[in-house]
């Protein structure tokens, strides 16, 4: 004879401590919609890693300049952060989300979204002879 069991959702998992380069909430809401918007919805399992975290990493790996084998281990691992560093790097996404950030603190210190003037510094510049 089988018994009744009550199923019991189980804990969300707790939250691991803060680094100092993890992004408040705040920063996350301005994030959040640029990142999920890229997100592929076509065909294979969906994914179930935390884009938060792997934000949280990317920024911890910049902010320590360590390589990525020294990712601490509370974070998402090594494999999967680089493969959404490479995604977003080669679909664009993150020199969309640079733009935006750059557009949206234009506009909060009264300039216009688009800059009007550009320097050139002669370093860069290629000589005619090339």
């Amino acid at each position: 004879m089988s018994s009744y069991q009550q199923l019991v959702p189980a804990a969300a998992p707790a939250r691991r401590r803060a680094y100092p380069s993890d992004l408040t909430d705040l920063q996350w809401s301005v994030l959040e919609p640029l990142l999920r918007a890229r997100d592929p919805r076509g065909p294979g399992r969906p994914a179930t890693v935390d884009l938060r975290e792997v934000v949280n990493a990317l920024l911890y790996i910049k902010q320590a300049g360590c390589p990525w084998r020294y990712l601490p281990h509370d974070l998402p691992p090594r494999s999967t952060v680089h493969y959404y560093f490479a995604q977003w790097t080669a679909d664009g996404t993150l020199a969309e989300v640079l733009r935006h950030l750059r557009e949206r603190v234009r506009r909060a210190t009264g300039r216009t979204a688009h800059p009007t003037a550009r320097a050139l510094d002669s370093q860069t510049a290629i000589p005619t002879w090339c």
